[in-house]
């Protein structure tokens, strides 16, 4: 994802991948994006995403599951991204491990996984393929993804 989602309160911050932006909407986080937000808030949950992931920047185990959610998708892409929540933090599971947990097939898990607003916090860079790493929907690709799991110890 690149750009950020603008007219709802948004906090950003520096990060190995460049600037990162968090926005909020009726008190859940809906989006992570690439790039500085324009509308700058300081709102206590906003506050809590961008410390989640400035202390994950910083090589310490976190649990962004305890941050509130409410990213836009289909009820599939939804089940998707809940089981992406349960993948813990240094581990890594394949296309086809999350498919069996949430239904569909490993290449609509990829779909839903390459849809994903709220990458890092809901760790799509977890999922991977069978023989190799997969795609990656941030701005950097597979080199983020791979700089993301090197953070974790999980490569």
């Amino acid at each position: 994802m690149s750009g950020t989602v603008t007219g709802m309160p948004q906090i950003s911050c520096h990060s190995p991948l460049g600037a990162l932006t968090i926005s909020e909407e009726d008190g859940r986080i809906v989006a992570l994006d690439w790039g500085w937000g324009r509308d700058q808030v300081e709102s206590p949950l906003l506050v809590k995403a961008k410390d989640i992931l400035e202390r994950y920047f910083d090589g310490k185990e976190v649990d962004s599951a305890e941050l509130f959610y409410a990213p836009f998708g289909t009820p599939y892409q939804q089940r998707v991204w809940q089981e992406l929540l349960r993948i813990p933090y240094g581990e890594t599971r394949t296309y086809a491990q999350i498919a069996a947990l949430a239904g569909g097939s490993a290449r609509s898990v990829g779909g839903a996984v390459g849809a994903n607003p709220v990458p890092i916090l809901i760790p799509c860079h977890r999922v991977v393929g069978s023989h190799g790493l997969g795609g990656y929907s941030g701005v950097g690709g597979l080199e983020d993804k791979r700089m993301l799991l090197t953070l974790e110890r999980c490569v």
